[in-house]
């Protein structure tokens, strides 16, 4: 039996793969969960037409990312800070003060979980944060923490 996936199913392919299954698994498990629907030739040329959509979009997403990280890459942003004995902050610079700054900055919409910093930014100095925008596309963002004059 050939089946439209309409979920991922793991062992079997992804959304909108086209399987081909026994004929009990796709009747008794497959179809009655919803998880696929008959290769028909009506519902095979409707699976085309969303994959291509889907390439589409994320063709466009790729695009975006790309423009994003050219507009990131190599910039500095700069922190002025409280810093004690040492150069250590009271506190320090989170992933979500950087996506702020980011953000704020560049008129970006930016999620605090693709920024990933080596270390803890806790003491004065320059840090190298990389910045994921998609798959495979990413940006290096400089960040400079300095002491605030009183």
């Amino acid at each position: 039996m050939e089946v439209i996936l309409n979920k991922d199913v793991k062992g079997l392919g992804k959304k909108g793969d086209i399987v081909e299954v026994a004929d009990g698994y796709g009747r008794n498990y497959l179809l009655p969960r919803e998880l696929a629907v008959e290769a028909t030739r009506a519902n095979k040329k409707k699976a085309r037409e969303q994959q291509e959509k889907i390439e589409k979009q994320q063709e466009q997403k790729l695009q975006d990312a790309r423009e994003k990280a050219e507009t990131l890459e190599n910039q500095v942003l700069e922190y002025e800070v409280k810093a004690g004995e040492k150069g250590r902050l009271f506190g320090a610079i989170t992933n979500k003060d950087l996506v702020e700054r980011i953000n704020q900055r560049f008129g970006l919409d930016i999620d605090k979980k693709k920024i990933e910093v080596e270390e803890t930014i806790k003491t004065l100095g320059t840090y190298q944060v990389r910045v994921k925008l998609y798959p495979n596309v990413h940006a290096n963002v400089k960040v400079h923490v300095k002491q605030k004059e009183e």
